[in-house]
């Protein structure tokens, strides 16, 4: 059972969260839909709503449903799942298995987008905006070779969050 709160009224640290935790970014509908883990993300405020930004390679199954898509959830889970979520989420393709199954969880669909029973936070969110990294604009002179030796730089996908849920 989840209860809604405001986005300001989180306990968890955010950067923690997605650092050391991670996340799964959903996006899809009942009949259709796919998930993968996140570490990198950030939230805070943007055009005067509550957002977050999530960072998606284009090859990633989840970028069609991202695009197909007006919303998305991060689900985040205790950290006595993260093994068993991101261990198949961060390394199999929703194209070749079915992660839901694989990873036992419980898809709920009464939200914009899925999320997941097992998690102890979501954020629903709706994309305001959509960018890709450039690597013309990197000051840093090591992220290119670093993070893109393959050139697959990700899309910047900036959300509202419409609702914040917690578990009970």
């Amino acid at each position: 059972m989840f209860k809604e709160i405001k986005a300001t009224d989180i306990k968890e640290n955010i950067v923690d969260l997605l650092k050391n935790n991670w996340g799964l970014v959903t996006a899809g509908d009942s009949e259709k839909y796919n998930m993968m883990t996140v570490s990198w993300g950030a939230m805070g405020e943007l055009w005067g709503k509550d957002s977050v930004t999530v960072y998606i390679r284009p090859q990633r199954y989840t970028e069609e449903f991202m695009n197909a898509n007006d919303h998305f959830t991060l689900s985040f889970f205790p950290l006595d799942k993260k093994q068993q979520v991101h261990g198949i989420c961060g390394s199999k393709s929703g194209r070749d298995i079915n992660k839901t199954e694989a990873c036992n969880l419980t898809p709920n669909f009464d939200e914009a987008a899925p999320y997941f029973e097992e998690a102890k936070l979501v954020l629903v969110c709706k994309k305001m905006a959509k960018s890709k990294f450039d690597p013309k604009e990197f000051i840093d002179g090591t992220i290119e070779d670093k993070w893109y030796p393959e050139k697959d730089f990700h899309y910047i996908y900036f959300a509202e969050i419409e609702k914040v849920l917690i578990s009970e």
